[in-house]
């Protein structure tokens, strides 16, 4: 009887211990993230100790590259601040990038910081050619997401939810203002409700509703902007909340940036210019609003300025201005040949060439053979490129080809631009892999293919072996002809 009990407890014991192991593969299954979940690709090519970043209870993204403190993080609004609607050769959103991507991207952040919603911010993505931020702030400040996949924050929404806050109560004392007309559905939000109000009613009504609310027993912020806009939310919500939220996170971290540039040009933009730190720049063509709180409020304040150059030029400028780090963008730079080469960054090869390649096209480059020639001595004798149909040739012929395309996109809008150039090593000493999006726009068509090449180094110069692409599903059109994508 005896041996009989001590047999079925061995079994319960063997049953437990095989129904802990299945709970246990079960809970890590489900807090493993997917790739394409993580925002940031490893740059730690010492193999030093990755770091984790935790968004409250689910949600985590793994932010291998940074290896130390980000030498600059940039917290931008898009419209009329990254991105100049004058400018429809997008001249300095371009600039912009190529500078990003050559000088920051593998070491720093770059946050975006929009009144839009997340379903607007991806029609503006789709509309520029915007980079792809780590960070992207959205609908004022009341959402916070990560990455390519927008992962979002839920701490940061449970930080929102408050009794004194009531979305419902809103919409019911809005309806006393036959003024206020509310905005389309895309841009009404689970803690951001927004109107179109009548021309020259803004300060009045704002400052009524504002009282009507609170003997409702809500606390919430009512910004007036462009002289048509009125937005409600939480006390504690906002663009410079959403960042002083943000800043906390990344010390909590170890990640803390050494430097943070907020960059605006509206009333929704000015709290990002009140945090402690961290510097500022409101872009010339910004609103008189604006520039009329900078003179209440940040007139003697040395850490932020009005620039003399509108959009994305200003921040440039404002980089420069505040000697954040490097400020002259590859696109301003006409001898490529002369340019010096950083085996450390190979990066910065990858972006010079296509900018190379998008002004060899465009009939902008006199000593284009030259520099085909000093390219073609780069690729190893047997270097590889798979087109993104799957075909393979030689590295060296579709140089050929690229040069034989010499001005052929003249006089056509033909842009060029390469996101998320991130560095990985191989474990192979002597070669590293550089994986970004290339992305290439001729009039209204678009094309994007995930891009990966790799380089040996030798003798203190970068070697081409291959250079890898497939279609990205962010292509609006994927063409298998060899002839119309070249490389």
């Amino acid at each position: 009887m005896s041996n009989t009990r001590n047999s079925v407890c061995e079994c319960y014991s063997l049953l437990l211990l095989l129904l802990l192991r299945k709970a246990n593969k079960r809970t890590k299954t489900k807090t493993k993230i997917k790739k394409e979940n993580l925002f940031l690709v490893s740059l730690n090519l010492q193999k030093k100790k990755k770091k984790r970043f935790t968004q409250g209870q689910s949600n985590i993204v793994t932010m291998e590259r940074l290896i130390s403190h980000p030498p600059l993080m940039i917290v931008s609004d898009l419209d009329h601040t990254m991105v100049d609607h004058q400018d429809q050769q997008n001249l300095s959103l371009l600039r912009f990038n190529s500078l990003w991507e050559d000088a920051y991207r593998r070491d720093s952040l770059l946050v975006f910081s929009t009144a839009r919603s997340p379903i607007l911010y991806k029609e503006l993505r789709k509309e520029k050619p915007l980079l792809t931020p780590d960070i992207i702030i959205t609908s004022i400040g009341t959402e916070i997401a990560f990455g390519n996949s927008m992962v979002p924050d839920h701490a940061w929404v449970e930080t929102l939810n408050s009794d004194k806050w009531n979305r419902e109560i809103v919409l019911e004392e809005t309806r006393k203002f036959p003024e206020l007309t509310l905005q389309p559905k895309t841009e009404q939000r689970l803690h951001k409700v927004s109107f179109y109000i009548d021309e020259g009613k803004g300060e009045a009504l704002t400052k009524e509703l504002s009282q009507l609310l609170e003997k409702r027993g809500l606390d919430v912020k009512i910004i007036y902007s462009w002289g048509k806009n009125v937005d409600v939310i939480p006390r504690g919500a906002g663009k410079g909340e959403a960042l002083e939220y943000l800043l906390k996170k990344l010390q909590a971290e170890g990640i803390f940036p050494v430097n943070t540039l907020a960059c605006g040009d509206s009333e929704h933009d000015a709290e990002l210019f009140s945090i402690p730190d961290v510097h500022g720049v409101m872009v010339s063509n910004s609103q008189e609003e604006l520039l009329k709180w900078r003179s209440e409020n940040a007139l003697d304040n040395p850490k932020v300025i009005h620039s003399t150059e509108r959009c994305a030029d200003g921040i440039i400028q404002a980089i420069g201005h505040f000697k954040l780090g490097p400020n002259l963008s590859p696109r301003d730079v006409s001898e490529f040949l002369k340019r010096k080469r950083d085996t450390a960054n190979p990066g910065q090869e990858v972006v010079r060439f296509y900018l190379f390649y998008e002004r060899l096209r465009r009939g902008e480059i006199n000593n284009y053979e030259t520099y085909i020639a000093s390219f073609k001595e780069s690729c190893h004798q047997g270097a590889v490129f798979v087109h993104p149909s799957g075909a393979e040739k030689s590295l060296r012929d579709t140089i050929d080809e690229v040069e034989m395309c010499y001005g052929d996109k003249r006089g056509k809008k033909f842009w060029v631009w390469v996101d998320q150039v991130l560095v990985t090593d191989n474990n192979t000493p002597g070669k590293c892999i550089v994986k970004f999006a290339k992305w290439e726009q001729c009039e209204d068509e678009r094309k994007c293919c995930t891009t990966t090449v790799e380089f040996t180094s030798k003798g203190g110069d970068l070697v081409w072996e291959k250079v890898n692409q497939i279609w990205s599903e962010d292509a609006e059109v994927k063409d298998d002809d060899n002839s119309r994508w070249i490389l």
